[in-house]
């Protein structure tokens, strides 16, 4: 199978984004962390996405911005586990990662957490992005408005380049000002700071996504060639 048939597997299943990258560029990925740790017989990461509604940015309550964060989240999960048993099926054996939670890696001191993989990473090494300041990863034409999801397969493929555009100014700081938790430092996320309003609990039980201004004030969020509107 090719790599445009497996792009196309993707987009037909709602993809709005695929790239490929070899498993041998997750070598800076902290042990454990790596394709191979996970999936013994990876070869190659699949990595793909699909965009979010632009506008939620807007919203004044945060009850759209967390319904579509889960919903899209949700339809990435699904997207790759037809995406797994169409390779499958295809005769490539594969490991599906999910979107988002669970993840077994967690230091309760420091509220820290960390996926099997860093799919913002990997997307980044899949051509599909570049990461900004503010950890999010940016697409050229989508922004940071995505949703990312990723297989690895026990096959190889032609690879994607990883992309070259600048996404992030020297100069700028709009999202570490931004922050109202002062929990970005242009390279990581505090996470004990920024879960209080990142994943917010109601009395009620609901998990509710209270801050989104490191996505809202980037001049990027709706795509590298600038804010629409």
């Amino acid at each position: 199978m090719s790599a445009r048939e497996v792009k196309n597997m993707a987009r037909q299943l709602g993809a709005d984004l695929c790239g490929i990258a070899p498993v041998d560029r997750f070598g800076n990925a902290p042990e454990g962390f790596r394709p191979t740790d996970i999936y013994h017989k990876a070869v190659s990461v699949i990595v793909y996405a699909r965009r979010l509604p632009v506008d939620v940015l807007d919203a004044e309550s945060c009850i759209p911005y967390t319904r579509i964060n889960s919903l899209v989240a949700e339809e990435v999960d699904r997207l790759s586990l037809q995406l797994s048993l169409q390779l499958q099926d295809a005769g490539i054996p594969n490991i599906m990662i999910p979107s988002d939670d669970p993840f077994e890696y967690w230091k309760a001191d420091r509220t820290y957490g960390r996926a099997i993989l860093s799919l913002r990473h990997a997307a980044a090494l899949a051509g599909l992005g570049r990461l900004g300041r503010n950890n999010l990863l940016i697409n050229q034409q989508y922004g940071n408005m995505v949703q990312i999801g990723a297989i690895l397969a026990a096959a190889s493929f032609e690879y994607d380049d990883p992309a070259t555009y600048e996404v992030c100014p020297p100069e700028c700081r709009l999202c570490l000002d931004a922050c109202p938790r002062h929990a970005l430092d242009g390279t990581t996320v505090d996470q004990k700071a920024c879960r209080p309003l990142a994943t917010y609990r109601h009395p009620k039980g609901y998990i509710l996504k209270k801050c989104w201004e490191c996505r809202k004030v980037c001049p990027h969020a709706r795509g590298v060639r600038g804010m629409e509107g």
